[in-house]
């Protein structure tokens, strides 16, 4: 490897699908991906601008790349030139739960970016947590390929980080039908239930940036994939279809939290009219014995006043009178 460009990590040559060399060197890389049966992958980590510059005066790449591979918060994109395509992803991942911290957030990213000519392909990292060696495993699985060129490379990266979203959106449908399942229950929907139901949503939220805009750049470099009319067609035609139902599991998941949420609040909402209801009619009930008790209590004569008599009158009005709307509550289904 070349010391003088320490950011060069890992660095690859095929020709006729086999590795003819696993140490390109900087001086190396003009020479070749001009070899026309050879492919180059070269694979950078944490490179400074200086780095790139370099590297972008070797290959002859244009300077706004240097800007567009370092400067952060870059969305998925695709920019096309005339001799190479630049392109930025991120793949995906999730965490598990932490009980001590349920509020926190579970989606994970990483970003790569990538340079694609005819014949080379050079992917840049900001940091370790995308891993490489199972795109490396996809390209040695499907060597044949590489006689097309850096298309079967570019395959390769985009299908690891396709699969990698729908094993995340798989998680977060599998969250999306534990809250379902504890919607219902009585009981089960306070405090917890709506943070969960907010973690999902921030989740769904983040992922559908890096998620949706995949759309645009599978079909940006699709019209300019090295490779085009030949057997590399079927498989990116194939990865792009997994792009679309991602998106669209994507946007469904997100209605489907949208629902759960609404649906909460209407069940709160009827849950706290059933308790109004039951409070309005209890109150109504003992309104029978107070109303009775304060009118005996007047200083005034009523039949049985002043006799043992006029106690039980009074004892008996309460019960059949407190029966009576307690029967009659009942049957409209308020108690």
């Amino acid at each position: 490897m070349d010391e003088s460009l320490g950011s060069i990590v890992a660095s690859r040559e095929w020709r006729g699908g086999a590795v003819v060399d696993d140490d390109v060197r900087l001086d190396e890389i003009p020479a070749a991906v001009r070899e026309p049966e050879g492919v180059v992958w070269i694979d950078l980590l944490r490179p400074t601008a200086e780095d790139l510059g370099r590297l972008a005066g070797e290959l002859g790449l244009a300077p706004t790349q240097v800007e567009d591979a370092l400067a952060p918060y870059e969305r998925p994109k695709v920019v096309r030139y005339e001799s190479h395509v630049f392109f930025t992803v991120y793949a995906t991942w999730l965490l598990p739960r932490d009980p001590e911290r349920p509020e926190a957030a579970r989606l994970r990213a990483a970003r790569v970016s990538g340079v694609v000519m005819p014949r080379a392909l050079v992917t840049i990292r900001m940091d370790e947590d995308f891993d490489m060696a199972p795109v490396l495993r996809l390209w040695d699985e499907n060597a044949h390929l590489l006689r097309h060129g850096s298309g079967a490379l570019l395959h390769g990266l985009l299908d690891y980080v396709v699969d990698g979203h729908f094993t995340t959106i798989q998680q977060l449908d599998d969250v999306v039908e534990e809250l379902e399942d504890v919607l219902f229950e009585e009981g089960r929907t306070g405090p917890a239930f709506a943070r969960d139901v907010f973690v999902l949503r921030r989740d769904l939220v983040e992922l559908r940036r890096m998620v949706l805009p995949m759309r645009e750049v599978v079909s940006g470099l699709l019209r300019r994939t090295p490779g085009r009319g030949t057997e590399l067609d079927a498989w990116f035609d194939d990865l792009y279809d997994h792009v679309l139902r991602a998106s669209e599991w994507t946007e469904s998941l997100r209605d489907m939290v949208t629902s759960i949420f609404e649906t909460n609040i209407a069940l709160q909402d009827a849950r706290l009219n059933e308790i109004m209801k039951k409070l309005a009619a209890w109150a109504a009930i003992i309104a029978v014995p107070t109303a009775i008790t304060g009118w005996f209590g007047q200083n005034v004569p009523y039949p049985g006043s002043e006799a043992t008599s006029g106690l039980w009158m009074s004892a008996s009005a309460i019960l059949l009178l407190s029966a009576v709307l307690y029967l009659s509550f009942r049957r409209r289904d308020w108690l």
